[in-house]
C-alpha cells in the first residue's frame, strides 16, 4: 500500500509567511562559506548539507491522508489538503472514494467543498464515521452564507456509513478496525490492515491512561501497527497547560507507540503557531526520547505535506 501526506497541520490553515521565509534565508547566509561557492558541484553539495527545515517546509494544510492499493482509494479526512489531491488528479486511480472522518471540527472538513472530484456525477463515494448524522453535518458547511455553492451540487453517488468500535469490517481487501479516543466530541481512530501489513490514524487525541489499558478495542486498532500517523501537536508544558483541548504531546506519543509495539511514528497535527525550526526540534526531541527510554528502535519521523510511503 502506498500512503500520501496531503495536510498535516492541526487547528486551522498556517501558509508560511514572509518572515519565516527571511528566516530560513538567514540561516542559509549564516552557514556559507566561500569554498561553497566555487563551482557547481560544491553549491549542490552545501545546498545538500542543509537541514530539513531551511530546505523545504512540513506545510500548512489541514488534515488529509490518503491510502491507494490498486484502485482502492482510501482518504483521511478532508481538511485543506483534500483540494491539494484533487488538484493532483494524475495521482488517482479510481473514481470511487473511500472518505473516512475522524470528527467534524472544522479543520478536518472545510476541504470537502474544494475537492475537484466531488463535483463529478460519477465520482462514487462511500463515507465512514462514528456520527450517524454525517450528510447533515456536511450540508451545514455548505449553507448559505457560508458557502456559494450547496451540498446538492457534490455528486449523488454516496453512501454513509456509520462505524462502531469493536466491529471490524471490510473496504475492498483492507480489514478496518476503529475505535474513539478523548477528545472535544470524541475522534475516531482507523487501522487498515492488508496483506500482514498495519497502518493507523490517529489524529486529534489526548492521550490518558485508560489508552495504555489493554482492552480489546484498543489492542485491535493499535498493537503491532507497522506505522501510526498520530497527534503530536504539543510540547509536554503545552499539554499541561492545555489539558482538555484534545492534543497530545510528542512523548506522549513515543510512550504510545511503546506500549502498543508500533514500529514507526509519524508525528501528526502540527500546532499551527509552530514554524519548521519548531517542528524540526520537537521531532529531535521525540528521537531523543525514544533513545533515554531505551527504545531506539522505534522509528519517528515528521509527517510532511507530499511526503509518500511505501509499506
Amino acid at each position: 500500500m502506498k500512503i500520501h501526506f496531503w495536510g498535516v497541520r492541526g487547528s486551522l490553515p498556517t501558509p508560511i509567511v514572509p518572515e519565516q521565509i527571511q528566516s530560513k534565508i538567514m540561516a542559509v547566509v549564516q552557514r556559507i562559506q566561500p569554498s561553497d561557492l566555487e563551482n557547481g558541484e560544491t553549491r549542490a553539495r552545501f545546498v545538500a548539507s542543509l537541514p530539513d527545515w531551511i530546505l523545504g517546509t512540513t506545510g500548512g494544510n489541514t488534515p488529509c491522508v490518503e491510502i491507494q492499493d490498486g484502485n482502492t482509494e482510501i482518504i483521511l479526512d478532508a481538511g485543506t489538503g483534500i483540494r491539494v489531491l484533487g488538484k493532483n488528479p494524475s495521482n488517482i486511480t479510481s473514481n470511487h472514494f473511500h472518505l473516512f472522518f475522524s470528527h467534524f471540527h472544522w479543520d478536518h472538513i472545510q476541504g470537502l467543498p474544494f475537492f475537484d472530484q466531488a463535483y463529478n456525477p460519477n465520482t462514487v463515494f462511500d463515507i465512514y464515521s462514528a456520527k450517524e448524522n454525517t450528510e447533515e453535518l456536511l450540508r451545514e458547511q455548505m449553507k448559505h452564507p457560508y458557502y456559494p455553492v450547496g451540498f446538492d451540487s457534490l455528486t449523488k453517488n454516496m453512501t454513509f456509513h456509520n462505524v462502531k468500535q469493536g466491529q471490524a469490517f471490510q473496504v475492498d481487501s483492507f480489514k478496518v478496525n476503529c475505535c474513539n479516543m478523548s477528545h472535544p466530541g470524541i475522534s475516531t481512530c482507523y487501522a487498515f490492515e492488508k496483506d500482514g501489513k498495519k497502518v493507523v490514524y490517529a489524529t486529534d487525541v489526548e492521550l490518558k491512561t485508560k489508552d495504555f489499558a489493554s482492552n480489546p478495542e484498543c489492542a485491535a486498532v493499535f498493537k503491532d501497527a507497522d506505522i501510526i500517523i498520530l497527534d503530536s501537536q504539543y510540547t509536554v508544558e503545552e499539554a499541561y497547560r492545555k489539558a482538555n483541548w484534545g492534543h497530545s504531546a510528542f512523548c506522549y506519543a513515543v510512550d504510545f507507540a511503546v506500549h502498543w509495539n508500533i514500529k514507526k511514528i509519524y508525528l501528526f497535527h502540527h500546532e499551527p503557531t509552530y514554524d519548521d525550526k519548531k517542528l524540526d526540534s520537537i521531532l529531535n526531541s521525540a528521537r531523543w526520547y525514544a533513545n533515554y527510554i531505551n527504545h531506539s528502535s522505534i522509528q519517528i519521523e515528521l509527517a510532511k505535506e507530499g511526503t509518500e510511503i511505501n509499506l
